[in-house]
């Protein structure tokens, strides 16, 4: 394979990620030091001026924040729509069925598929079936059942299993996270492309098959393609409703525009697909993050490679319980956030190797967006006050400028948001969602919740690397969502 990413240290297996795009370590040196030193300079300024009168007044300070956090606003809300709206011109690999059909089994190449399990004996024999019937030769095939080693549960369910299944048992070991229990999968890895499932997952039967195609139609700087993931149960409850709508907007618009405008995409933890040897070169996944699949997104962009999607559907399971939801997206925005951190910590060699305007669009879609999360609630506080009292509270607070832009990220922001939503409903089919996203603003608060329990764990030794465990096969019986596309 004639491709940039020969690089692989010889046969040796995974490469050392470096310590630097590790989140092991929350900040380094010099983050450290700007946490510090920015709060330190405010309170002395604040300081300077009660004692003295020198410098800016405390109004002006939070005129300052409220006026940036607006402009932070008003920035996102346009990157959002303008990548929403490129969607539509996506170049997305689609792939002829009669191509499928052509390729024999000789000519298919070796595939590893990883699945990390972890107290999944519920959903573990429909997972078994479903993987089953991949239509992929079972001598080309290898499927590793990764389960930790003292997962009594799971490996109690294991019926007896032959080729192309085996099992690998993952160390108990610190840290306990679905990217170190892969990592351990990849060191086993025979297939020459490799694709992480998790437990839930019912991916489309001819997934392998159309990421081989389009492997072979690509450049050799393309090593993932990301199949899109939706849910098969949107209609459990409002929350699964919201739920497969925020999918459908981010997997059928917003990543697809990315792609058409080849920005940085953060990869769904799910049905990406993978050239193993550049895998390997990259050095896997990083074990500290719980949201790995997003940061190895990153570090591809960072390395010149290229990611792309494809016309391949996988359903999950939506979380219909809300302390379920509430544990699986803080554990998402933490790892958002880790990504970030990460990052941006040697902020000149990260815009060196994306360039200007894919670091920009790195900023926005893990790091100002995840803030604006934290900052809504703030926001609201204060609406709510002015409906409460009139303009004599906050009035102070928003000059003329600062007023008219944060009114119009209010109002015409949250109608373009609510917009995007309908629009990945209807792009998935999902017509009697339609409505419900009119009440999407109180999902938006859920989210906030969940920010801030991501932000109290991050700042926790003891939390920060936790991953807390989603609970799978919470819905039966219910008549499954027919996708959109196939």
């Amino acid at each position: 394979m004639s491709t940039p990413h020969r690089e692989r240290a010889g046969q040796a297996g995974i490469g050392v990620l470096d310590a630097d795009l590790s989140a092991r370590h929350l900040l380094s040196r010099g983050q450290a030091v700007c946490a510090v030193a920015v709060p330190a300079v405010i309170a002395v300024a604040l300081a300077a001026h009660l004692a003295f009168g020198w410098g800016p007044s405390p109004l002006w300070w939070c005129q300052a924040a409220v006026a940036l956090a607006t402009a932070v606003y008003l920035v996102v809300l346009g990157f959002k729509t303008v990548v929403v709206l490129g969607a539509w011109e996506a170049p997305v690999i689609d792939l002829d069925e009669a191509d499928l059909h052509r390729l024999s089994a000789e000519t298919l190449p070796a595939y590893t598929v990883l699945v990390p399990l972890y107290r999944e004996a519920a959903v573990l024999p429909s997972l078994l079936e479903r993987l089953a019937s991949l239509d992929y030769p079972a001598e080309s095939l290898q499927i590793l059942l990764l389960i930790e080693a003292d997962d009594d549960e799971t490996r109690a369910a294991l019926p007896e299993l032959s080729a192309p299944f085996e099992v690998v048992l993952v160390p108990p070991s610190a840290p306990r996270t679905k990217p170190k229990a892969c990592n351990i999968g990849l060191a086993r890895a025979r297939g020459e492309f490799v694709v992480v499932y998790d437990a839930e997952d019912r991916p489309a039967p001819d997934q392998l098959r159309k990421a081989v195609l389009a492997f072979r139609a690509l450049p050799g700087r393309v090593v993932c393609v990301q199949a899109e993931l939706q849910y098969w149960n949107p209609w459990t409850n409002w929350l699964t409703r919201c739920f497969a709508a925020e999918y459908a907007t981010h997997f059928s618009l917003m990543l697809r525009g990315l792609d058409r405008h080849r920005l940085p995409i953060p990869l769904g933890g799910t049905s990406n697909h993978f050239r193993t040897d550049a895998l390997l070169a990259l050095g896997g996944w990083d074990p500290y993050n719980v949201t790995e699949d997003a940061d190895l997104g990153i570090r591809i962009a960072r390395r010149g490679w290229d990611v792309r999607m494809m016309v391949s559907v996988t359903e999950e399971e939506a979380n219909s319980r809300l302390g379920n939801w509430i544990r699986q997206r803080s554990r998402w925005i933490k790892g958002y956030l880790q990504t970030w951190l990460v990052h941006t910590r040697h902020p000149v060699l990260l815009w060196r190797q994306l360039g200007t305007k894919q670091t920009l669009a790195f900023h926005l879609t893990m790091g100002l967006s995840t803030l604006t999360t934290l900052v809504n609630p703030f926001f609201w506080g204060l609406t709510l006050l002015y409906l409460c009292t009139g303009t004599r509270y906050v009035q102070a607070l928003f000059p003329p400028l600062s007023l008219y832009c944060g009114a119009a990220a209010m109002v015409i922001g949250n109608s373009l948001m609510i917009y995007c939503m309908m629009a990945g409903c209807l792009e998935r089919g999902l017509f009697p969602a339609v409505r419900a996203m009119l009440t999407v603003p109180l999902y938006w608060a859920l989210m906030s919740v969940a920010a801030y329990k991501a932000l109290w764990q991050l700042a926790r030794p003891d939390r920060r690397h936790f991953w807390e465990l989603t609970e799978h096969g919470l819905v039966e019986g219910e008549e499954d969502l027919r996708p959109a596309l196939r």
